[in-house]
């Protein structure tokens, strides 16, 4: 876990260019240079260097990032952007009040219980695998899933028509909340916790059918097995998918799904599915959890112009693979003015689990 300091290389190596303006989705609807990774490094190269102090002003606009990490892919420099504003904002939270109420927010009586109650409506099998005579697989259960668990049922409906057994853990959060909020000790002791669990085990794959989980486990650097998204784990078993009645859906790409055509794949295998591409369908939906809540505004902005992009191709099912951005792109439709006969919008594996044959091919 680095310091604010740890980073000054990584900050000064900045050139400034600008590049990452053309991709920011805040600084297109804003045009403000400190919402940019750009305007937040000359702030936090004043921080490294003592001429300025990490205060409530650097910390709004530290707020002000949905942390899509567009700016980082998009950097000729390579700079990890995301990591060092999560760095900065722990330094801030280190002296701050508000770091006392993230603290009792993510606390084990809070966070962790709130869960655990919402866990014991349904039932799981907890037990760890240690030796298996067939396929198997851990099945990484997101916080979602805990709260609302038809994506997860959805996906053992899928299974239990291939020859695989499924196992889940007992895991802790994945840690992307506790990442952005910079409570980086609960984010690093989520992290040992799920990484022993899965490497203890005799499982040959992790499967999450959250993208921000699978972005999480994969940044880890610790697992010895393969993570993968329920989606790409159905294409690579070449899954095919027929329903009963004729749906034309499209696809809102989340910011940390990285493999967007093993999507278009599965998409491609489902009989009377029609997929059509919505412009921008990889531009962000504006929610990126607390940034809804400390940029209401800007948020409900960003989510009103994606769920228009959306409508435009007149889809019966708006589907996402992230449980944020299901919440983000409802932001959009409420936002919206005059919708009516609004699309159902659902997360892909939910939908898969629809299907009224599932076979392979």
């Amino acid at each position: 876990m680095n310091n604010l300091n740890d980073f000054a290389k990584e900050i000064n190596k900045c050139s400034k260019c600008g590049l990452c303006q053309s991709v920011c989705p805040l600084y297109k609807l804003t045009g403000n240079d400190c919402a940019v990774s750009k305007g937040k490094f000359v702030m936090l190269d004043g921080v490294v260097k003592g001429d300025l102090r990490l205060n409530k002003t650097i910390n709004k606009y530290l707020d002000m990032c949905l942390k899509c990490g567009k700016c980082s892919d998009f950097c000729p420099s390579g700079i990890n952007v995301c990591e060092i504003f999560a760095s900065a904002k722990h330094e801030y939270l280190k002296s701050a009040f508000e770091g006392l109420l993230v603290k009792a927010i993510y606390s084990k009586f809070m966070f962790d219980f709130g869960l655990k109650i919402f866990d014991t409506f349904h039932k799981n099998d907890n037990s760890i695998l240690k030796s298996v005579s067939e396929k198997s697989i851990l099945f990484f259960r997101g916080c979602a899933d805990k709260i609302y668990s038809a994506d997860e049922k959805a996906f053992k409906t899928v299974i239990s028509n291939l020859p695989y057994q499924i196992f889940e853990p007992d895991f802790k959060c994945c840690g992307v909340p506790f990442v952005s909020s910079g409570y980086l000790e609960k984010a690093e002791y989520a992290k040992k916790y799920n990484t022993q669990k899965i490497n203890s085990s005799d499982c040959d794959l992790v499967v999450t059918d959250c993208a921000s989980c699978q972005y999480s486990l994969e940044s880890y650097g610790t697992l010895n097995k393969r993570v993968l998204s329920s989606v790409e784990f159905f294409a690579e078993e070449h899954i095919k998918f027929e329903f009963d009645k004729k749906y034309r859906v499209t696809f809102h790409k989340p910011c940390h799904l990285k493999n967007y055509d093993a999507v278009k794949e599965v998409l491609a295998n489902c009989k009377n599915v029609e997929y059509v591409e919505m412009e921008g369908f990889d531009d962000c939906c504006g929610f990126s959890g607390q940034f809804a809540i400390t940029n209401q505004k800007l948020s409900r902005d960003i989510s009103r112009q994606k769920i228009e992009k959306a409508l435009a191709v007149e889809p019966d099912i708006i589907l996402t693979s992230c449980p944020a951005c299901i919440l983000g792109l409802y932001q959009g439709l409420f936002a919206s003015k005059g919708i009516v006969n609004t699309p159902k919008i659902m997360n892909i594996t939910a939908f898969l689990g629809m299907a009224q044959l599932v076979l392979k091919k």
